[in-house]
């Protein structure tokens, strides 16, 4: 009986977490240029739905290895994830977003301080500084959404459009510059349209659609023979249908693999 309390806590515990508000400015996310795996920005994402709104300034957070995979659906018995979540977020602390605003570019770092407690499973992690302006404290021009949309996705462009996507839902549409959208993905290696449509958009869209709480839908606009921009149209799910079919995704996406089924934290992303 009592395993059964501890796991319907845990359980409970988890969606609760799933549920936090992760909440950024439109400048961090309309105007940044950054390349992180799926699992960073899960980490960074995790970091940024546990801010209060009434913080004025970054406090240290206690990251649970253990927490963090139950919440992504990783399998929590496998013994190299807390040596993987380490590596990640030393990789995570060594990288820098770009972020352009009013004529300049600015250049920091996600990560200020990171204190490892060997053996207990709990990495001490601090924001940069430099972000405060982009997190704490916003009244306006910023964009909020539910942690668990992004916990189950598995293309590292599925996360960022989906933010970019969310900063525009007000206006149910957007339009970018092919090459601009590129840049902003970091995704400039894919020089030819169809690989550019074949590895990030038909992902991306596959998995925001399925498991998020908007729809997307877009067109190409050609100029001659080149594809000059995309403009995307952006929907908000409003049928108990659409968004309890996308609940059923997540929830399958982020139930536990059997071992042999369960890819390693430090696979590539694809």
């Amino acid at each position: 009986m009592q395993i059964k309390d501890s796991k319907r806590i845990m359980q409970e515990k988890n969606e609760e977490m799933r549920s936090y508000k992760v909440i950024k400015s439109n400048e961090l996310i309309q105007k940044s240029r950054f390349q992180l795996s799926t699992q960073e920005q899960k980490i960074i994402l995790l970091l940024i739905s546990r801010i209060k709104p009434d913080d004025e300034d970054f406090n240290y957070q206690d990251f649970n290895v253990g927490e963090f995979c139950r919440i992504c659906g990783i399998d929590s018995k496998n013994g190299k994830n807390y040596i993987n979540v380490k590596n990640t977020i030393k990789n995570l602390a060594d990288k820098s977003v770009w972020v352009y605003e009013n004529g300049t570019e600015r250049l920091f770092r996600w990560i200020n301080e990171v204190d490892v407690l060997i053996y207990s499973g709990i990495i001490r992690i601090k924001l940069q500084g430099s972000m405060k302006p982009y997190l704490l404290q916003l009244q306006e021009r910023f964009t909020q959404y539910e942690l668990v949309h992004t916990i189950a996705m598995k293309s590292q462009y599925s996360i960022r459009m989906y933010e970019l996507f969310k900063s525009h839902e007000y206006r149910h549409r957007c339009k970018f510059d092919m090459e601009e959208l590129k840049r902003l993905l970091c995704a400039e290696k894919y020089i030819r349209f169809p690989d550019f449509r074949r590895k990030v958009l038909e992902i991306s869209l596959r998995e925001i659609n399925s498991l998020t709480d908007i729809t997307v839908t877009y067109g190409v606009i050609k100029e001659g023979r080149r594809y000059s921009q995309i403009e995307f149209e952006v929907q908000t799910k409003k049928s108990t249908d659409e968004r309890m079919d996308a609940w059923r995704n997540r929830e399958k996406a982020v139930t536990p693999k059997k071992k042999s089924e369960t890819k390693k934290l430090s696979e590539a992303d694809s």
